[in-house]
């Protein structure tokens, strides 16, 4: 398990600078300022690779591509076999570039929130209410339905997760955010556990995984808690990376909050990952806006990534510890049994 950074696009060396001097191991870019207008070029992929490794640090994932890339793909569009061949140009590059994750996301819509609300210390986060969401207007013309979103998605899965196991590509879906059930007439497929149970059963395989924005997962209200939904994608190795951030609560109210201030016991949640045997990385994601911070949120993240390192030392350590004293439990009943 190590920390990571991420949700910037540009690989400057302002922000690998950062992530160096903070300890990062792994960085993740966010839809990334890369030239084409419908799909990525290996050159253009190896040199940010390479931008990346300068500092010393390992492009383990992009997440996202631009929505004009595939929103036919998740809408079902004229333009859906186009898209799906020039996806699979681009994720073919990402993996001869050497880029071992691709995350991407099923919601044609973005991510949704409604007004910010005031945090400890009078920081601001996003939120959402649903009752505000539910009277927004309708974002692609008209309304789709559940049954037509499933099979654009399995159709996707299908035709794209043979191509990530022959190029040796992992590939994971963002939950939706918020997971509510619509916005905007577009159905959230990715909003509960039964969803992604449904998802990596589409085609098995390592390669259809899962980007686990803990945030997200936490968000749902389902009836499954985010523990059980740690262990039980975690046991099957499914989860690529995490952002491991924290909000007030489930749909259809939340708003986000400090890493450690939110309703999900964060410690708790990192002993989980430890115990199934999670190997990857962890980035702070979104962070409230705090007192004179950049747009970005330097002293926010550099405060969420100091918490996540602490909390992969505390559980390997706590561990360590354990066995250290049942060891040594053993040894002393050793002695005592031949005295």
């Amino acid at each position: 398990m190590r920390p990571g950074f991420g949700q910037f696009n540009v690989a400057t060396p302002e922000y690998l600078q950062f992530a160096a001097q903070f300890g990062a191991a792994d960085v993740l870019l966010n839809t990334p300022l890369l030239p084409g207008d419908e799909r990525w070029e290996l050159h253009d992929l190896v040199k940010l690779r390479l931008s990346v490794e300068q500092w010393g640090l390992k492009l383990s994932a992009l997440e996202n591509v631009p929505t004009r890339f595939y929103d036919d793909i998740m809408l079902g569009g004229p333009k859906r076999d186009r898209q799906i061949d020039n996806m699979v140009y681009t994720i073919r590059n990402i993996a001869r570039a050497g880029i071992p994750i691709f995350g991407y996301n099923w919601m044609p819509s973005h991510v949704w929130r409604t007004p910010s609300r005031v945090i400890r210390g009078g920081a601001i986060a996003t939120a959402y209410d649903h009752g505000l969401g539910q009277q927004l207007p309708n974002t692609h013309q008209r309304v789709y339905t559940e049954d037509e979103m499933w099979s654009n998605l399995e159709y996707w899965i299908k035709a794209i997760t043979p191509i990530a196991e022959e190029e040796g590509i992992r590939l994971g879906i963002h939950p939706c955010d918020p997971p509510v059930e619509s916005l905007g007439g577009i159905p959230q497929l990715m909003r509960s556990f039964q969803a992604y149970k449904r998802l990596v059963e589409i085609y098995p395989s390592d390669a259809n995984a899962i980007e686990f924005c803990q945030g997200s997962f936490a968000e749902m209200n389902d009836g499954v808690d985010i523990y059980e939904k740690i262990r039980y994608f975690g046991t099957r190795h499914k989860i690529l990376y995490v952002h491991f951030r924290n909000v007030s609560g489930p749909v259809p109210v939340f708003h986000e909050e400090f890493v450690n201030t939110g309703y999900v016991d964060m410690y708790q949640a990192m002993q989980i990952y430890y115990e199934v045997g999670f190997d990857g990385f962890f980035i702070d994601d979104h962070v409230p806006q705090t007192f004179q911070d950049t747009a970005w949120g330097h002293r926010g993240r550099a405060f969420a990534n100091g918490y996540i390192q602490g909390l992969i030392e505390a559980v390997k350590k706590g561990e360590s510890g354990s066995r250290q004293e049942r060891s040594g439990g053993s040894v002393a009943a050793g002695v005592a049994a031949e005295g």
